[in-house]
Formats: structure tokens, sequence, C-alpha cells
């Protein structure tokens, strides 16, 4: 399963999971340049950023923006 950071507050991570529910992750547990929009994955009792989903992800969100705005 994947998760999402949408927002940092408080010292954590607002993660948005697959499937659409919100967990609080420490950012103390987070992997060096974890950041809003950063695509984590659960691997071995740790948090992996998964690059290239986030490059994708990216990628999608400013395709959809330009067809919204030109």
């Amino acid at each position: 399963m994947r998760y999402i950071i949408d927002r940092i507050e408080d010292r954590q991570a607002v993660c948005e999971r697959e499937d659409g529910a919100f967990e609080r992750i420490p950012l103390c547990q987070l992997p060096k340049g974890a950041r809003e929009g950063s695509v984590l994955v659960p691997r071995g009792g740790a948090w992996e950023l998964d690059l290239q989903a986030e490059k994708e992800r990216r990628a999608r969100l400013f395709a959809k923006q330009d067809g919204l705005f030109g």
C-alpha cells in the first residue's frame, strides 16, 4: 500500500492511503527528503520514498492543471 503526504502538521505527516483513509506518521520516522506530495511505501518496518511514483503522479497533476488552465 502506498501513502501520499498530504500535509505536515505538528511534526507529523498527514498521509492519505490508497484506500482514501488518512493516517498520521511522525516526521522522525520518515526518510530524509520526505515532503508534501511524497509517495511513501512501508518496507521492513521502515518507510521508503517511491520517487518514480511521485514523478508520475506530479506529471499527471501538471497535465491535468494545464488542461484546465491552458
